[in-house]
């Protein structure tokens, strides 16, 4: 397991920060975030979200018939992530064959190369390659090539929002294994979805999968089932943050931005490879040759998500979520946001996104997740000469006054996620303060003390566990 030290050190000193100009209940609530954000950068980094424990993507081999020299096998991919989503241009399973194994024909998915065939002159097969990869078919493909739940372009939807369209699969005929041989597991399977961050174990026997027939007053069972769990770290996928969020509120003029360099740091001079300045005199076609390219900011993420409180009501509270897309030429397709905060304990009112509860049990705060309208805002536009893309909804919170204030970043959301991405936050130091004037109970040195001591004593238990 690795764990970064560093990482724990930032939030630290991120929250020495605020100790001079807080109150002590201030401190003693972000001492528990931060213990808290310490907690995640330990599990995170084995691949463990504490968000959504159960999640994983889980790749299935049943064998539904033996043939002369092999067998027909339904291969499924379920995605059990509550919110990551297996985005454009879709997944990509590979593995190496245990022996001599070749893929006869396929039906709903293809091997992305043939290989060497020519060992068999009577009869061509799909795929002969040692280690096949394979991809789905997109919705527009032949009806004689596909097959039941196939064919969606390899995007699965996160479980949470479509649990209909969170699986895929499809049927595969092997052979090359001779009359008197038996089957054998495939072994190194991957899995890119789209892109690197998941790690696959072993493919293992499971019990046979059981489906039901003729309405459910028949129970059959395939010959054979082989199963392998994937599970995704963004340490593994991302060297840097994909997602930034800012923070401001009615009751102060400070807006708590993004910190500096939170994806890059911007080069000096105009528009370069890396981003596009956002005035119009300097703005050319040209300048969007390169795949990954934002419009120039501080921050330099392509994604930033805003949430500003709004207002202030006896028993309600209103909050506007907007997410940002800062580039220039991919669009955010299918987006979910997550967000953590004790407020959605109440009831909350969406006005233009989706939104559920997820259960989140050993997290302090509620979890809520929002997704785009069909056909509305399930899409934010990539950005252009003029604006960049966005999608914006207000958010009615009902009041639990046993916990709700306005004071020391309570409003303020505890962790922010972009489709399982997380978000860096904004500095607690830079957060909207409530104005002047009111009573404070000012931070002693003592306070600054103990507070340094936990920190020092976590991090080397965390760091002794982690070794």
């Amino acid at each position: 397991m690795e764990f970064n030290i560093s990482q724990v050190w930032r939030y630290s000193l991120m929250l020495m920060l605020l100790v001079g100009k807080s109150t002590f209940a201030g401190i003693l609530l972000f001492i528990l975030d931060i213990l808290s954000a310490i907690t995640y950068c330990w599990l995170f980094a084995d691949g463990y979200d504490p968000l959504d424990p159960n999640g994983n993507i889980a790749i299935t081999f049943d064998i539904t018939q033996y043939t002369d020299d092999g067998y027909v096998a339904r291969v499924t991919i379920q995605n059990f992530y509550q919110y990551r989503l297996v985005g454009k241009p879709g997944w990509r399973i590979g593995w190496t064959w245990a022996n001599n194994e070749v893929i006869w024909s396929m039906s709903g998915a293809f091997a992305t190369k043939q290989g060497n065939c020519t060992a068999f002159k009577y009869q061509q097969p799909h795929c002969c390659m040692k280690t096949p990869h394979i991809a789905d078919l997109m919705p527009g493909a032949l009806p004689q090539n596909m097959s039941d739940g196939c064919c969606h372009g390899g995007v699965l939807a996160a479980s949470a929002i479509n649990p209909r369209e969170s699986y895929s699969s499809f049927e595969i005929k092997v052979g090359n294994l001779g009359r008197n041989s038996s089957e054998s597991k495939p072994l190194n399977l991957t899995l890119l979805a789209p892109g690197p961050g998941y790690t696959c174990g072993a493919i293992e026997d499971t019990d046979p999968t059981k489906s039901s027939v003729i309405g459910g007053r028949r129970e059959e069972q395939v010959f054979r089932t082989w199963k392998s769990t994937c599970t995704y770290s963004s340490y593994i996928a991302n060297q840097k943050p994909v997602c930034c969020a800012s923070l401001s509120t009615f009751y102060s003029a400070t807006i708590s931005s993004c910190p500096n360099c939170t994806c890059a740091c911007r080069e000096p001079g105009q528009n370069t490879t890396k981003c596009i300045r956002d005035d119009k005199s300097l703005w050319q076609p040209s300048s969007l040759s390169s795949p990954h390219i934002v419009r120039c900011t501080n921050h330099m993420c392509p994604v930033r998500v805003h949430w500003h409180v709004k207002n202030n009501y006896r028993d309600y509270w209103r909050v506007k979520l907007t997410i940002s897309n800062y580039d220039y030429n991919k669009s955010l397709s299918n987006w979910n946001v997550l967000i953590q905060h004790p407020g959605f304990s109440k009831p909350a009112l969406t006005y233009s996104f989706n939104s559920t509860l997820l259960s989140s049990a050993g997290v302090p705060d509620d979890v809520a997740l929002f997704w785009g309208l069909e056909n509305y805002n399930s899409d934010v536009l990539t950005a252009d000469d003029t604006q960049v893309g966005s999608v914006t909804t207000d958010i009615i919170l009902e009041k639990d006054l046993k916990i709700f204030t306005l004071d020391n970043g309570w409003a303020l959301p505890r962790k922010v996620y972009i489709n399982g991405e997380n978000c860096e936050m904004a500095l607690p130091d830079t957060f909207p303060g409530l104005p002047s004037g009111s009573s404070k109970q000012e931070a002693t040195g003592a306070h600054f003390m103990l507070l340094f001591l936990l920190v020092l004593h976590l991090t080397l238990n965390l760091k002794h566990v982690s070794s």
